[in-house]
């Protein structure tokens, strides 16, 4: 992975991980109370800024906001369903070049 020292977004995506029932919805795999807590914490700590199922429901993406892809893969080992339900499968350095959201002339 190429990171810069300017990169201050990363996205991330997980893919089901080897408890992930399949029969299941997210918001009815084992631990998913656990997991949206932990999720809602970060969102409010401001690590994470977008974030959400494909279409798929099974792939997850987001965009973090960190210092470092080590960062990334640190806050999100501590989640409830890391390794288990979810696995990280990348980290990339992702520079924002267009964001409707940015004042006009920022």
């Amino acid at each position: 992975m190429f990171e810069t020292p300017q990169a201050r977004y990363y996205l991330v995506t997980r893919a089901p991980g080897p408890r992930w029932d399949r029969s299941r919805g997210m918001r009815e795999q084992e631990g998913w109370d656990e997991h949206a807590a932990f999720m809602d914490g970060l969102v409010d700590a401001g690590f994470i800024v977008l974030g959400g199922p494909l279409g798929d429901e099974y792939r997850v993406v987001h965009v973090a906001e960190a210092a470092s892809a080590g960062e990334v893969r640190e806050t999100l080992a501590r989640d409830p369903w890391s390794g288990t339900h979810l696995v990280v499968d990348s980290v990339d350095a992702w520079t924002l070049r267009l964001d409707a959201r940015r004042p006009a002339g920022a």
